[in-house]
């Protein structure tokens, strides 16, 4: 019992080595959070407003038509009041400014870190499909266990961060291994992944003229990072010193080849916890160490405090290795699993995580074009996603243009991710603003809407130098047919 009550005690005392970690990572947070509700607000109206791509309200109305008032533990939304555009675009709005002011330090920050949580986990319902990504639940999971962060955050809300952390590099890396994924199993897997991941910006089409031989150390040092290193977090202070360098160096890797919005900037963020005061102070501003090393040492929290934090720590590790046990389950398990486990979905806590658990290993993109009469056809133009053979992929990060994003899930014709495809072939029909604005060219734009559609599917390949030199296009293409009256892209 008293070795029990010692551990308790251990972990709910105050952090006092990790003031300076704390005050970056909220900062750094509080950006994410910026980029995150403003990438929204230009977009969530076209995904899931009224005249949406997917309108939520069809979605609320038909959850309390099965659920009743259920509906609102599987759905945790402000947006049950009101799911309008103005109510939409709103709140991404007011996370925005709520954001702003914790990134200033105005305001009642724990206070603002609760409205920054549940605004998010609004819009990430409302999103539907489009905002049912890692990096959302990602974000949610670090903005949760950040209200605990304010006045006197302890070694338990360290160690939580020390699991999310864990949980998303080892699983990612487990997720490889256990897919069976030939390109991942012969390392070859960055033979193929600069050139078909979703949204690729220049530096993509560089590292996807590198020797092989370089790119198979690459797939080496990805298994390093991610089964390896992850370990490192809870040994003595050397190890995680070393785990936060390889690792925030692998995100920086990944962030000079590829488009991923914000995750590879939480990913650097809690690396943090791993580190402590005497390795940020180099990077600190004086004024910010000298006003925090000016204020007193933290009490023992109390009451008021540890259960929250203790309740919050018991949940995530409940949903995480429940969640966990039925994902590598062979034999049926006790039906008490499954209602923990659908916490991690509605709540986005104690997710888990498999980036890449699988290659492709060729890239097909789709061209929609309208015409009037069936002889003369106009194609549309998408702003991110690689069109024009010409047009040099951008870099776009921290936005994540989502309508782009999706359409790299529909070659492979996978009827869970491309249900909402023909609603937005509707919307080009209707020639709907509300839809159309998230293109880069409707040809359509100010017309009567056009009487026909067709999706031509293209099988696209980076350029060589050569042929760069010789073309100065990006991207070589080759027609497949109609979508989707072609094979499936498979790994």
């Amino acid at each position: 019992m008293n070795r029990f009550a010692g551990l308790s005690g251990d972990l709910f005392r105050p952090v006092d080595d990790h003031r300076l970690v704390i005050w970056l990572f909220l900062k750094g947070l509080a950006l994410v959070y910026v980029a995150a509700f403003v990438s929204l607000a230009v977009q969530i109206d076209a995904l899931a407003g009224p005249d949406g791509i997917l309108p939520f309200h069809a979605l609320l109305d038909r959850a309390f038509e099965q659920d009743g008032y259920r509906a609102a533990l599987r759905l945790p939304t402000v947006f049950w009041l009101c799911s309008s555009d103005a109510a939409l675009q709103g709140a991404a709005i007011a996370g925005a400014v709520l954001a702003l002011l914790l990134l200033l330090g105005w305001g009642w920050p724990r206070t603002i870190l609760i409205a920054l949580y549940v605004l998010y986990l609004s819009l990430f319902h409302a999103g539907q499909i489009f905002t049912s990504f890692q990096w959302d639940t990602l974000l949610l999971e670090c903005g949760f266990l950040a209200i605990f962060l304010v006045d006197a955050p302890t070694r338990l809300v360290l160690l939580l961060y020390h699991w999310l952390l864990f949980r998303l590099r080892f699983l990612s890396g487990y997720s490889k291994l256990a897919s069976g994924d030939p390109s991942w199993r012969d390392f070859t897997a960055l033979e193929y992944y600069f050139e078909t991941q979703p949204l690729p910006h220049v530096g993509a089409w560089y590292a996807h003229q590198l020797p092989p031989w370089l790119l198979k150390t690459g797939v080496g040092f990805t298994f390093f990072v991610e089964l390896i290193v992850p370990f490192f977090i809870f040994l003595p202070r050397p190890f995680r010193i070393f785990a936060a360098g390889t690792t925030i160096l692998a995100q920086l890797l990944i962030m000079a080849t590829s488009n991923h919005n914000f995750i590879n900037l939480l990913t650097i963020l809690l690396c943090l916890f791993v580190l402590d005061d005497r390795v940020i102070a180099g990077i600190a501003p004086q004024r910010v160490r000298n006003r925090l090393a000016g204020r007193p040492r933290p009490d023992q929290p109390g009451l008021w405090s540890t259960v929250p934090s203790g309740a919050a720590a018991l949940l995530i590790l409940a949903v995480s290795l429940s969640a966990l046990i039925v994902a590598q389950a062979r034999r049926p398990l006790p039906d008490a699993l499954y209602p923990i486990v659908a916490i991690g979905p509605a709540f986005g806590i104690g997710s888990l995580y498999h980036l890449f658990p699988t290659m492709q290993t060729q890239r097909q993109e789709l061209r929609i074009a309208g015409s009037y009469d069936g002889t003369t056809w106009q194609s549309y133009e998408f702003r991110f996603k690689p069109d024009a053979l010409q047009k040099a992929p951008p870099f776009i990060v921290p936005h994540q243009p989502r309508l782009d994003w999706m359409m790299w899930f529909l070659p492979p014709q996978w009827s869970d991710t491309g249900y909402w495809f023909p609603h937005f072939l509707d919307a080009l029909r209707q020639n709907n603003a509300a839809v159309t604005r998230l293109l880069a060219r409707n040809p359509f734009e100010g017309k009567a809407p056009p009487n026909r559609l067709r999706v031509g599917a293209f099988r696209y390949h980076f350029t060589t130098p050569q042929e760069r030199a010789q073309s100065g296009n990006w991207w070589k293409s080759e027609y497949l047919g109609e979508f989707p009256d072609v094979p499936p892209r498979r790994p």
